[in-house]
């Protein structure tokens, strides 16, 4: 059982921080101007390159992991502030796949959540049927949006007007999947 448990931690890991691997290299940029910055002279500077170059392998190590998977999932390198991600940059292409994919394969993964205009959320059921949220956005507006329990069915609505109805067994099944 911990071999599986190891192989599962390792496999999920690997999937998350993999997908990160093309980026800024902001770390890396990071002591390359620190080494451009000790000395002015260009065989001082292929010295301590030489001298730094177990710097420069964490660098690129945790670039290649943690930062240019941030800027992956994000949009956005942690390390040089600077958006799109490399991933995302327009280029002329030889391949061009975006038109046959959803588009959520062909944006960023969590760009919403960090861009969102969303300063906090409150949540209060009303009754055993009926549960309410509201939203509070950073500009001052307030959103309302409500779930009733209708049967098998729930009823959306936001700011009092019918937006979606959606059956307890499909809801059920989406937070099994989120789990």
């Amino acid at each position: 059982m911990k071999k599986f448990a190891l192989k599962a931690v390792v496999i999920a890991v690997l999937a998350t921080t993999l997908t990160g691997c093309i980026g800024q290299m902001g770390v890396s940029k990071v002591v390359t101007k620190a080494n451009l910055s000790a000395v002015d002279n260009r065989y001082g500077r292929a010295g301590l390159y030489v001298l730094l170059s177990p710097v420069y392998g964490i660098a690129a190590t945790a670039d290649l992991f943690i930062f240019n998977s941030i800027e992956f999932w994000t949009g956005k390198n942690p390390i040089t502030g600077k958006s799109p991600a490399v991933a995302d940059m327009k280029l002329k292409t030889y391949l061009k796949i975006n038109n046959m994919l959803d588009r959520s394969l062909t944006t960023v993964p969590l760009a919403s959540v960090t861009n969102s205009d969303i300063d906090a959320a409150t949540f209060k059921q009303l009754d055993d049927k009926t549960l309410e949220m509201q939203v509070s956005h950073r500009n001052g507006t307030t959103t309302l949006l409500r779930g009733e329990r209708a049967g098998d069915a729930v009823n959306f609505y936001l700011d009092g007007e019918f937006i979606t109805a959606v059956t307890v067994a499909d809801l059920d099944q989406y937070a099994d999947l989120q789990a």
